[in-house]
This record gives structure tokens, C-alpha cells and sequence, in this order.
């Protein structure tokens, strides 16, 4: 689903980042903590061959056992692919057969635009991640092809999904929107700008006129995630039980220095015993880079694993979710409590961090629904990936804190939601080297809802609770420096996604 560049691009988009200080380029490499999938090592196996002794006067030989291979050629019939589904049963992608025998893989119309990056080949999206099961042979023949795969019914909502997107190319957002429902199954994932799958294949140039970005899905592509990440944060403060610092607005140590967003109005400044709900609510840098300078890098790594899951790879039915770490110093790990250094993730991870912060557990993300007869939509073959699967969770004595610090964003941001619902969130500036990234994570909770739902009949009667993540990559275009003045924005995304 995420073409392996697009981890390397997200990496180059921090680059001007990584070296946060001064005195950590003296430290690197005294005590460095890395978990990140983005860099493998390359190892190349030797090769040798062996010489004979030279006799006198004879150039020495090498000599290498010779292997006879005899090769039996076979002609196998090939499988069409099965048919692709949003959850409501509209036809997102098929094949067909060609009068020469070829086959083509066609995106519906209607939405092929707003789904292309997370769909298509070209973006290698969910037709090329879930290749194996849609060549799987259907229980049934198809007619007038004489191998058929199986279909797939996807989670995602295409209404949902034209919808978003939709919304975001009339408020002129580029960037991305995860909408998530309680039990980790996606219902949206937009990528703005996005493409047109049939132009790009018919015409060799199209791809020359698009904009930056365009067969990426950001919302599946790492970057810096800024404050958000104070989400994790603010429970491993609760869990060291560190509820009241210090906070000057800017604090020098070791040549470094880190300062709260709103560190110019000194007459806020000293805040002698700021507490944790007010470091978490008024998005403190320092706060949070003295709880973990005070913890250290191993017990803050250890909570993130335990806790989060962000320390390991989480194995998604589109991809594996990739999260990246790294401190090599003590000015590392203080930027890494509030999301900069080293510090990696993508909006999908966001979404289940969101759900976790409101439920206590963490979801594993997925978005194969079931697995269809492409005779017979709506004949089940088998089910899809587990909803509500749990991978991680805050420790119970911790969820209160975050509960209500998310209360209180939710409730600066003056955001709205219908009756029924409440919004916890967090909002976030990052910095990166293709400049701010704005963040609000987002769930709209429905008050009667426990975080479990059995989709076994579907998503038709789903009036469970929406996480909902929106990412800004252009903030200079509406003049915002703070992810608290994209409120408007978020506004008009809830209010699509809860109608």
C-alpha cells in the first residue's frame, strides 16, 4: 500500500531536522536507542572462487563446479483478479479480458480519483497489496473467463470517501484525512491532490502535469507528528507519576535550547509548579522534555513499546505501520517527548493512537471487510481481518488524566458535534523540512458507545464513534502558524463525516 520511497521521502522531509542541537552532534554515538524500519543494512555475501597451485611457468586456474540444468517449460492459464467493494457494495475496481486475451485492471467511475492512491498500482495501493487473495481461485467460474479470482469488500465508505475528499479540494487542504471507526476499521483515507488512474495509464505525459505528491497517501506516510505525540506523553507523566514542573518558556541546557509556542509572552512566564494538565492542554514543549529528560531514554522507550506499540512494527492487512524513534542524546530525547528529532509516524497510526487515548486500548488498524464471491456480492467466502483487535493499552490508572486533558483541547478548539457525541482531541505543529505540518487528532465519541462493535452484518448500522485526523501540509496557504487555528478546517471535516 506504501511504496518503500515514500518512507525515504518522509525521512528527507525531517533531514534539516535531525540534528536538533549543537551538543547533540557532540554525543552521537555514546548512547544511542534506535527503533526505526526505515534504513535496513544491506549485506552482500562473498563469492570465491578457488585457485589452483601455479605450476612453474603456468598462470594459476581458477576452477568452479559447473551445474547442469535441465528446465521444463509449463503454460499455466492465467487468473483474472477479482473485483474490489467499499463496504456498501459499490464497485471500486475490476479486470477485464482484452480481444488479444490481456487483462487490465479498470477503477470505477465515480471514485476513482478520490481512492487512486491508496488503490491503484501506480501508488502501489490495496490492488497491489492484496494481489494474493484477489488471484485466489473463486469458488464458482465467472462468466467468459476461464480463471477468476475472488473479490474483496473493503471497509472503506466511497461516500464517505468522495465526500472528504471532496470537502478538502473546495477548502483547498493539501494533505490528508483518516476517518476511523471505533473497532480500527477505516472508513475513509484521503490523500489531496490525488489523480486520475485511467488518464495516467492512457496518457504517457499526464503524470508531468500533476502536482507534488499526488500518487502518494499520506495518509500512510511517515512524517513528523509534533505535539500530537504529547498524547503519549502526557500518560507516561501520569504513570511516573510526575504531575507538577517547572516551566520557564525556554530552557537552555547543554547548548541546547526548547521553547513553548507562546514563549514570547514573557508576562505568562515563570510558571513555577505547571501542571500536568495544563502542560498537556496549553501544549507544553518543556514540560514534557523534562518528564522524559527526568525518566530517561530507556523507561521512555520501554512505555512507548508497552503502552503504544510504536516501538515495533504493527503487521496491518495493507501494510506494516512503520513507526520511527531515535536518540542519540539528551537533546533527542527531550524533542522526542513532543514529536520532533527523530521522531516518525503516519496519520493512520495517529487515528489508532486517538482511539486509544478515548477507549484505554489500542486497535489494530484494517481495512479487508470480507472476502466475496465475485459471482455473488454479498456471498460471504470468508471474513475479513479481526475487528477490534487489541495491541496495546494505557495502564488503567492512567486514562483518566488523558480523558480529560483531550476534553479540555476539544474544548478550546470550539469545535461542535451533534448531540450524542463528544470530542476529545489534540492538535499539533510540526516541523519538517518541507516545512509546518498541522495536525488536530480528533474522536468524536458516541456517549452509548464501549468500543466494541460486531461488523459481522457490516458497517449499515454502525452508530458507534468516529476518530477523525486531519493533516494540514500547506498552512501557509490560509496564513495559519498553529495546528489551534486550523479549527475551522476540522469543523467542516466533522461535520462530513457526522452529516
Amino acid at each position: 500500500m506504501r511504496p518503500d520511497h515514500s518512507r525515504l521521502t518522509a525521512l528527507l522531509l525531517g533531514g534539516a531536522f535531525l540534528l536538533s542541537s549543537a551538543s547533540c552532534a557532540a554525543e552521537v554515538g555514546s548512547a544511542a536507542s534506535i527503533y526505526t524500519f526505515d534504513s535496513q543494512p544491506f549485506e552482500q555475501e562473498a563469492v570465491e572462487a578457488y585457485a589452483e597451485p601455479e605450476a612453474p611457468g603456468e598462470p594459476a586456474q581458477t576452477t568452479a563446479p559447473v551445474t547442469t540444468i535441465a528446465v521444463t517449460t509449463t503454460t499455466t492459464t492465467p487468473v483474472l483478479k477479482g473485483d474490489i467493494y467499499d463496504t456498501n457494495g459499490n464497485l471500486l475496481m475490476y479486470g477485464t479480458v482484452g480481444e488479444d486475451g490481456s487483462f487490465d485492471r479498470v477503477s470505477a467511475e465515480g471514485s476513482r480519483v478520490a481512492f487512486a492512491n491508496i488503490l491503484n498500482e501506480a501508488s502501489e495501493g490495496l490492488d497491489f497489496v492484496l494481489e494474493e487473495k484477489l488471484l485466489e481461485l473463486n469458488p464458482t467460474p465467472v462468466e467468459g473467463v476461464e480463471k477468476s479470482g475472488q473479490s474483496i469488500q473493503l471497509t472503506l465508505d466511497a461516500n464517505e470517501q468522495n465526500a472528504v475528499y471532496d470537502y478538502m479540494a473546495s477548502a483547498g487542504i493539501v494533505g490528508s484525512a483518516v476517518v476511523m471507526r471505533s473497532d480500527g476499521s477505516l472508513m475513509a483515507e484521503v490523500s489531496y491532490p490525488s489523480y486520475d488512474p485511467e488518464l495516467n495509464k492512457s496518457d504517457p505525459t499526464y503524470a508531468d502535469s500533476l502536482p507534488w505528491g499526488a500518487f502518494s497517501n499520506k495518509c500512510f506516510q511517515n512524517a513528523t507528528p509534533g505535539s500530537t505525540f504529547k498524547i503519549m506523553s502526557e500518560v507516561i507523566s501520569d504513570y511516573h507519576e510526575i504531575y507538577s514542573l517547572y516551566d520557564d518558556g525556554e530552557w537552555t541546557d547543554g547548548g541546547a535550547t526548547i521553547v513553548n509556542w507562546d514563549h514570547e509572552n514573557t508576562w505568562n512566564y515563570p510558571i513555577p509548579e505547571r501542571s500536568l494538565y495544563s502542560a498537556f492542554v496549553n501544549s507544553s514543549n518543556i514540560y514534557f522534555a523534562k518528564v522524559f529528560d527526568q525518566i530517561g531514554a530507556d523507561a521512555a522507550l520501554a512505555d512507548l513499546g508497552n503502552f503504544f506499540h510504536f516501538t515495533s512494527r504493527i503487521d496491518c492487512d495493507f501494510g506494516p505501520i512503520d513507526n520511527n524513534i531515535e536518540i542519540y542524546c539528551d537533546d533527542d530525547l527531550r524533542r522526542s517527548a513532543f514529536g520532533q528529532a527523530y521522531v516518525r509516524t503516519c496519520p493512520i497510526y495517529l487515528a489508532a493512537l486517538g482511539r486509544e487515548a478515548v477507549f484505554g486500548e489500542m486497535v489494530r488498524p484494517f481495512v479487508v471487510q470480507s472476502i466475496m464471491d465475485t459471482n455473488s456480492f454479498g456471498t460471504v467466502i470468508a471474513p475479513g481481518s479481526a475487528s477490534g483487535e487489541v495491541i496495546a493499552s494505557i495502564p488503567e490508572n492512567c486514562r483518566q488524566g488523558i480523558l480529560d486533558g483531550m476534553r479540555g483541547v476539544a474544548s478550546n478548539l470550539g469545535v461542535y458535534v451533534p448531540g450524542g457525541y463528544t470530542l476529545y482531541a489534540k492538535t499539533g505543529t510540526a516541523e519538517t523540512g518541507a516545512g509546518d505540518f498541522l495536525y488536530i487528532v480528533g474522536c468524536a465519541k458516541n456517549d452509548a458507545d464501549t468500543g466494541s462493535f460486531d461488523n459481522s452484518a457490516g458497517y449499515g448500522g454502525y452508530g458507534g464513534s468516529y476518530i477523525i485526523v486531519m493533516q494540514i501540509q500547506n498552512p501557509g496557504d490560509f496564513d495559519f502558524d498553529f495546528a489551534s487555528e486550523s479549527a475551522s478546517l476540522y469543523q467542516g471535516l466533522v461535520n462530513v463525516v457526522l452529516g
